[in-house]
């Protein structure tokens, strides 16, 4: 066994365990962060398999963007007024099928032929001897035909975070005033 396929099993561990915390604690913050270790993880992967530009992009867009955006939605939004059961009744089916998915990806990795391999594939071109890894083909595709959609969904992003400020401030602005002078008056 090789030391890169050792580090693509405990790689695969890691992003396993991160995906089990945030389908098992019940708490949002912490499912958050279980979400966050799943994606380096998977980031992780992505560099054993020689994608550096998909590694790259999932700890810039998923590991930091998404899960910021989620923990900042949850910080903003009111919790206390939602007194919701997170229980839901379809909670048996919905471990039968992850718990089937997860026995058909396994069979499907012990029955596949992975050791066989005995070379790496990547992505770069071979013969290529300007030692480009792709980069400045995907910046300028990305910043001269996709510049409008990707200026697009940064906006849509933008809208959304100033919707749940809104959405958390307070209606009253008296209220903090009067929670203040309350407080004081018990402590005195």
């Amino acid at each position: 066994m090789s030391g890169g396929l050792i580090v693509f099993y405990v790689l695969s561990a890691v992003t396993v365990i991160g995906a089990l915390g945030v389908v098992l604690d019940r708490n949002v913050v912490r499912a958050t962060l279980m979400l966050l270790i799943a994606l380096l993880g998977v980031a992780g992967i992505f560099l054993v398999a020689f994608a550096e530009f998909l590694a790259l992009a999932q700890i810039l867009i998923y590991g930091g963007a998404v899960t910021i955006v989620v923990l900042f939605s949850i910080m903003l939004t009111r919790t206390a007024d939602l007194r919701v059961n997170l229980d839901n009744p379809q909670r048996p089916l919905a471990a039968l099928i992850a718990i089937s998915a997860f026995v058909l990806l396994t069979l499907t990795f012990v029955y596949s032929d992975i050791d066989e391999l005995d070379e790496t594939t990547s992505v770069a071109v071979v013969g290529d001897k300007s030692g480009s890894s792709g980069f400045e083909t995907i910046g300028d595709v990305l910043f001269n035909q996709w510049a409008i959609p990707f200026e697009i969904a940064s906006l849509v992003l933008l809208v959304a975070m100033i919707g749940a400020i809104a959405l958390a401030r307070d209606d009253d602005p008296d209220e903090p005033i009067a929670a203040a002078t309350e407080a004081a008056e018990s402590e005195a």
